[in-house]
């Protein structure tokens, strides 16, 4: 499907109607502490343990921070590879439920794949930056006016507080229109 005629499409646009009250409320919740530690909680308990927190969140970007602690270390003595890649996840993730969120119609929201490489090894606070929101966006946009599934892989790079960059991953979701 062409794109002028999926930014025509009727769901598109009745999606696009809904979503500015349900991101408005989403963006609160994620940004509100206490909101936030009870998603977490709910929806993800390890990221509450693993001390992620949400640096940055816009439609395009988000920011994802973890530290590195005793809970969250390994044997080598830098952040355990798994608490890493929770938060990589999560800096595009977040973005895709901000896309989805109560959306009208429903989409369904799924990892279908993850790929990472380690550069550097993570021994202090390193934050996960994912740039790609518009690119889920319209790979939202695009599964529900086709009515078709829709991948859509974003990479989110995890750098120390100096800049250096420790982590890379690519994420594939997957975006499905329900019924």
């Amino acid at each position: 499907m062409e794109t002028a005629t999926i930014h025509t499409h009727p769901d598109v646009i009745r999606y696009r109607e809904n979503g500015a009250k349900t991101k408005a409320a989403f963006l609160k919740g994620m940004t509100n502490p206490f909101l936030y530690r009870f998603f977490l909680l709910q929806a993800l308990p390890m990221g509450l343990f693993a001390g992620l927190r949400v640096k940055v969140l816009t439609e395009e970007r988000s920011e994802i921070t973890v530290p590195y602690k005793w809970l969250n270390k390994n044997p080598f003595q830098s952040t355990y590879f798994a608490v890493l890649a929770m938060a990589a996840e999560m800096s595009s993730g977040i973005i895709s439920m901000l896309h989805a969120y109560k959306s009208n119609p429903s989409v369904a929201v799924l990892v279908t794949g993850i790929e990472a490489d380690f550069v550097k090894k993570a021994t202090g606070l390193t934050t996960f930056t994912c740039e790609e929101g518009l690119k889920l966006k319209t790979a939202i946009e695009t599964a529900i006016a086709t009515g078709e599934g829709q991948t859509c892989t974003t990479e989110s790079i995890g750098r120390s507080k100096d800049g250096t960059v420790e982590a890379r991953f690519r994420v594939t979701w997957s975006f499905k229109r329900r019924k």
